[in-house]
């Protein structure tokens, strides 16, 4: 299990050298490649900093594809589970979502030959940049004398409350009935209900969950013992909550945000990632009036019942708005009789380049899961959202993006156990979707608010922005303490 590859011209041997090892999940394998091109473009004093991203066989070409061609790959055979079909190393390869524990468990077996990969350098990285999911990397970096920032793919918000919320759960009495309450430690503006408690936490103590066993035999009592956290966001969107992300890690551990990682990528990111349109969405669009349309999307991990999906499709028509829907929760489900895509409406399955739908004139905002990817997709482009959270954190970036950033505005859904127990009805949609995307007076400070925040986003990659600047730090700071020897 210790054989590897690697398609590196020359190995990185010296304190110039970061590694980034990302989880098996195009949601987190996306900002970890941004940053490694950001960081390969922008870092080190003679901006020639090198970087090698680790990766297994099955995710070699969309690793590939998306990295400028200085950014080094090197792949770590994908171990065998009994429980995973041969080939599957990504999760949106499972064939279902109950194999996820198998999954996780099989890439914990990537320790060795992780292990083995450090050894054979000739003088330790600079840094690991490693997924959290791969909690053996800290183990391993740590025996390896090499510091590791650990990466969640949340907002520092979330995560910060996460750990708030883990470390000193609210009493019982405080969050019945769904009364808002306060979380340690955040500001006083700051309430949430027992709704947008993120799932994680909401299910701590169940360790009969297969997932929860894992997080709390393999990654939280590692986690917390990182140099660093790297945090796909930006000063002006979560500079707030740093600090106190921060408190829950050892003494002089930093949160470094240097997002949005897409945006700061952008410069030197291959051009076919963008060029991807198999659908058709973007000539489509063009035949569509500016900020007519409405984009909807809940990803690719979360399960939309066919019911759902039957009253969304009717809502949406109902709306009376052109609609760009992406719908790849369920392969065998068709629109209703008076509810398909005609001229006024596109439904797809298939790859959609939602950067640059996003960023289309046509569209005007943008129904969503809240995943923060799509978060900061949404509000880099300066488009509002319609949030309607499904699982893990989302809840949390719907309450951060409608009711702290007043960008967007909620459908109004459980989460998490309770997302199945509820159909959003057709009328519910429809006056949503309406209240997104009319010209009423809220609708106008809705917009106004994402637009002010898109703004920020572009600025922070910018020349002498937050997240720019936060990268140089970064650099500087690891170069500057960077004490690594020779090995024999």
């Amino acid at each position: 299990m210790t054989a590897m590859a690697t398609t590196d011209a020359a190995r990185p041997a010296t304190g110039d050298h970061v590694v980034v090892f990302p989880f098996m999940a195009k949601g987190h394998m996306l900002p970890l490649l941004h940053f490694a091109s950001t960081l390969a473009a922008h870092g080190g004093d003679d901006g020639c900093l090198r970087v090698t991203v680790l990766t297994t066989p099955g995710n070699l070409a969309f690793a590939r594809r998306r990295l400028p061609a200085h950014v080094g790959l090197v792949v770590l055979p994908f171990p065998s589970h009994p429980e995973l079909p041969a080939g599957v190393e990504s999760t949106d390869a499972l064939p279902s979502h109950s194999l996820f524990p198998a999954f996780l468990r099989a890439t914990a077996l990537l320790r060795e030959p992780f292990a083995g990969y450090l050894a054979s350098l000739p003088a330790p990285p600079l840094a690991l940049v490693s997924d959290f999911f791969l909690g053996f990397t800290q183990r391993v970096a740590s025996d390896a004398g090499v510091r590791r920032l650990t990466f969640h793919g949340m907002s520092a918000f979330s995560l910060a409350l996460c750990f708030s919320l883990a470390m000193r759960p609210p009493p019982a009495e405080i969050t019945e009935g769904g009364a808002p309450f306060r979380v340690p430690g955040f500001p006083e503006r700051v309430t949430i209900t027992q709704d947008e408690v993120p799932h994680a936490v909401a299910q701590a103590a169940e360790l009969d969950d297969p997932v929860t066993r894992f997080l709390a035999d393999e990654v939280r009592d590692w986690d917390y013992r990182s140099w660093g956290v790297l945090v796909n966001s930006f000063d002006a969107l979560d500079g707030d909550y740093a600090a106190l992300l921060e408190s829950f890690y050892l003494p002089g551990a930093r949160a470094w945000l240097v997002g949005p990682l897409f945006l700061a990528a952008a410069a030197g990111e291959p051009s076919s990632e963008g060029d991807e349109d198999p659908e058709g969405c973007l000539p489509w669009l063009d035949a569509r009036r500016p900020g007519s349309v409405v984009y909807v999307s809940f990803g690719t991990q979360a399960h939309v019942a066919a019911a759902q999906l039957d009253e969304l499709a009717h809502g949406l028509v109902e709306s009376g708005h052109a609609f760009l829907w992406a719908v790849r929760s369920s392969g065998a489900w068709s629109p209703p009789a008076g509810a398909g895509a005609g001229a006024e409406g596109k439904i797809v399955r298939g790859w959609v380049p939602q950067r640059r739908v996003l960023a289309h004139p046509a569209v005007g905002g943008f129904v969503s899961h809240c995943g923060w990817n799509s978060v900061l997709e949404s509000l880099a482009a300066g488009r509002p959202m319609l949030a309607w959270p499904m699982m893990a954190e989302q809840a949390a970036n719907a309450k951060h993006v409608a009711d702290i950033l007043g960008a967007g505005v909620r459908v109004g859904v459980k989460t998490g156990a309770n997302a199945a127990l509820e159909v959003v009805g057709r009328a519910r949609v429809a006056g949503k979707v309406r209240e997104l995307m009319d010209g009423g007076e809220a609708a106008r400070r809705t917009r106004a608010s994402a637009e002010r925040v898109g703004q920020a986003a572009r600025a922070a990659v910018g020349e002498g922005g937050s997240s720019r600047l936060a990268l140089r730090r970064l650099v500087d700071e690891l170069q500057r303490t960077y004490d690594g020897r020779p090995r024999a």
